[in-house]
């Protein structure tokens, strides 16, 4: 058994090992990018949230592994594979400590970004462009408030508050565009609603985070239902607009 000594000088090898996994991994989360530009408000809301927990999820990461890795090297059997190691007594200072810590990082997060962050999500209902988008295997479909429906880009004004009301014909699908970090459901019979609003111009030719990615495993095309995205000033929006219906009139006359 280890004396008092004995475990102090564990506990330091421990702090000092705990230490350099937690300022490698910190240096490391914040030199290394690895989350697709934001094109949207809610990409930086998210993303802000995202990254909180990261910093905070990192300290209790490394404790984690740097007592395992210290408790593989440093009381590994030496003897008989075929017997118990002795016994090691739990400390209960450090046990207390790590359910205090660990239960106030939870209400902490609960609350920011968890409360907080969906606050300022879903601060203002209002929208100053509303899209219909439905699912179906294997593709989407956008139905612009002029009628307009477009099934091979969705086009979408900068700097304007866009809600899409989501819904299915068959099974569940889920929207989700990369660039702009928010997803919702779409399930049959019921429409669902979700928030974007672009802030940098971009197109899918450009950036794939620019795409309206179905994010719900749907089938053997499921991989497929991709929708290019493409975001514009709002004059060229509008133009774009009126350009849709003029091609989809001699489509109508031809079927009459």
């Amino acid at each position: 058994m280890n004396d008092s000594g004995g475990y102090k000088r564990d506990a330091i090898r421990v702090g000092l090992l705990w230490l350099a996994l937690v300022v490698v991994l910190e240096v490391v989360w914040f030199s290394v990018e690895i989350l697709p530009r934001q094109y949207a408000e809610e990409a930086r809301i998210i993303d802000d949230a995202f990254n909180l927990l990261t910093i905070l999820g990192i300290p209790v990461f490394s404790f984690v592994v740097a007592m395992l890795i210290y408790a593989a090297l440093r009381f590994r059997s030496g003897g008989d594979a075929s017997q118990d190691g002795p016994p090691i007594k739990t400390s209960t200072p450090v046990v207390v400590t790590w359910l205090v810590v660990t239960t106030a990082l939870a209400v902490f997060i609960l609350i920011n970004p968890g409360l907080v962050g969906l606050a300022e999500l879903r601060a203002n209902p209002d929208a100053d462009l509303v899209i219909e988008v439905e699912g179906q295997r294997w593709q989407w479909v956008a139905t612009y408030p002029n009628g307009a429906e477009v099934r091979d880009e969705l086009v979408l004004p900068v700097d304007t508050r866009i809600k899409f009301e989501v819904t299915s014909v068959d099974i569940l699908h889920s929207f989700w565009v990369p660039g702009f970090r928010t997803k919702i459901d779409a399930v049959p019979g019921l429409t669902t609603s979700v928030y974007a609003t672009p802030t940098e111009l971009g197109s899918f030719a450009e950036d794939s985070a620019l795409r309206l990615q179905c994010a719900e495993l749907c089938g053997i095309g499921h991989a497929r239902m991709v929708m290019p995205v493409r975001v514009v000033e709002k004059a060229e929006f509008q133009a774009w607009m009126a350009d849709q219906l003029t091609a989809e009139a001699p489509a109508a006359e031809g079927r009459g």
